[in-house]
């Protein structure tokens, strides 16, 4: 396994839709330790800077944030309870091994259950600030094509409109819900180039027109059908992984 040199800043296309890593001394004065550990190993796995399967050394996240190895541990704890990473005695915390094509599909299966539901309340429910962010969102996705900051630009654009979605539903546990699977959903997605920018553009612009309408029956099937085929695209990378690793 490579040796981690957890760097403190990561640049604009690693960081994509991940939270950002804090390169200060200390985290800002609302964050505990345990969240400032949290987020920072979260956008190292999501970024595959941690790469799946790969040790954890406690001490070293510890060193480099200056703090003790007690938040380490209890934000690594987190983690294994959303299976980004798991515990092996005597050896330590290891980042999960990267999805298999049938936990993809299994991923997506309950994507389907939960988002167009979501949208649906969310179109109910829009506001004036919600519709504002929903404008700025579409702007970010226009104009897309196969850069590096333009995939970067449309990757956090794409975080930001699915967690509005689950914010606006108005139910939590949906947007815990959501945010866990995006964090698996990421980490397959700088494992393997899944990019489609101009084809999923396409599908954002109806759900964004449905949202902006308060129209929750098109909302729905918007977010159904963009599911449906992002599904399709991910699995045909996920079967040629499998190929290449037989």
């Amino acid at each position: 396994m490579p040796s981690l040199s957890y760097p403190s800043k990561l640049s604009p296309n690693e960081l994509s839709s991940a939270p950002p890593v804090r390169d200060s001394a200390r985290p800002p004065a609302a964050t505990t330790l345990v969240e400032w550990a949290y987020d920072h190993l979260l956008s190292m796995l999501m970024t595959v800077q941690i790469e799946p399967g790969e040790r954890i050394a406690i001490d070293k996240v510890a060193r480099l944030l200056g703090i003790s190895q007690t938040p380490v541990r209890e934000a690594l704890s987190q983690l294994e309870a959303e299976r980004l990473v798991y515990k092996m005695p005597n050896v330590g915390y290891r980042a999960s091994p990267r999805m298999t094509r049938d936990e993809v599909q299994d991923l997506y299966a309950l994507r389907l259950l939960v988002e167009p539901y979501a949208a649906a309340r969310a179109a109910e429910r829009m506001d004036d600030a919600s519709l504002a962010i929903l404008q700025d969102i579409d702007r970010d996705m226009q104009g897309v094509s196969n850069k590096d900051r333009d995939l970067a630009r449309f990757a956090e654009a794409d975080a930001r409109l699915h967690r509005l979605i689950a914010t606006g539903s108005g139910n939590r546990l949906i947007l815990e819900t959501i945010d866990r699977l995006h964090a698996h959903l990421q980490i397959f997605r700088s494992l393997y180039s899944t990019n489609a920018p101009e084809e999923a553009a396409a599908e954002h612009r109806k759900i964004i027109d449905a949202l902006l309408k308060h129209d929750a029956a098109a909302a729905e099937a918007a977010v159904r059908e963009h599911l449906e085929r992002s599904k399709e695209r991910l699995d045909r990378v996920a079967a040629q992984g499998a190929d290449q690793r037989v």
